[in-house]
């Protein structure tokens, strides 16, 4: 007879999701701050510019496999058990960066689309989401910004929290996720 337990890591595909989405975001993040370095209209801020959109897009397009991955493969159960409170603030937390993930590629898309620019995909140029509306992509705008400066809040309270799991009610949060070594048994 075979027994099969209950995993206590994350599947690796949904390990390197998580992972390559973190690297991701340094890029989507980096590249916007790193632009004001240079000079309006200058080439390197300019590509500066492209690597914030097209790394915004990539997110966009590995969230749906993210989602997917997450529903295939569930998350391991956490050792010892979190308080229902703890459980429901991960909850909010996950669909909060899902929210995230989803809705600042799209408003970045909507933004270049209002403003009648090009949509730079790795090679490809993407199709504009709305007409061109100067009054509308403005005001998304504003909506990209402070998105934007929550998501500091959220992948930074997202990180605080596992270190929190870890280091203080010493749970299995953290260690499922790793990609080395084991998780807590």
């Amino acid at each position: 007879m075979t027994t099969t337990s209950a995993p206590t890591r994350y599947h690796p595909l949904s390990m390197g999701l998580h992972w390559l989405m973190l690297l991701l975001f340094i890029g989507v993040y980096g590249s916007m701050e790193l632009r004001e370095l240079f000079e309006k209209g200058t080439p390197l801020r300019d590509a500066f510019k492209s690597a914030h959109y097209m790394l915004g897009l990539l997110v966009l397009a590995l969230v749906g496999v993210r989602a997917a991955a997450r529903l295939v493969f569930p998350a391991p159960a956490i050792t010892p058990t979190p308080s229902a409170r703890m459980q429901l603030l991960a909850k909010l937390g996950n669909l909060a960066l899902y929210a995230l993930m989803l809705g600042m590629p799209l408003a970045g898309w909507l933004m270049l689309s209002a403003a009648g620019k090009p949509i730079p995909f790795f090679g490809l140029n993407l199709p504009a989401l709305i007409g061109e509306n100067k009054e509308l992509g403005r005001t998304i705008k504003e909506v990209h910004e402070v998105m934007g400066n929550l998501g500091y809040a959220l992948i930074g309270g997202h990180a605080l929290a596992a270190i929190y799991h870890h280091r203080v009610l010493r749970d299995s949060t953290l260690l499922g996720m790793l990609p080395w070594g084991k998780a807590a048994k």
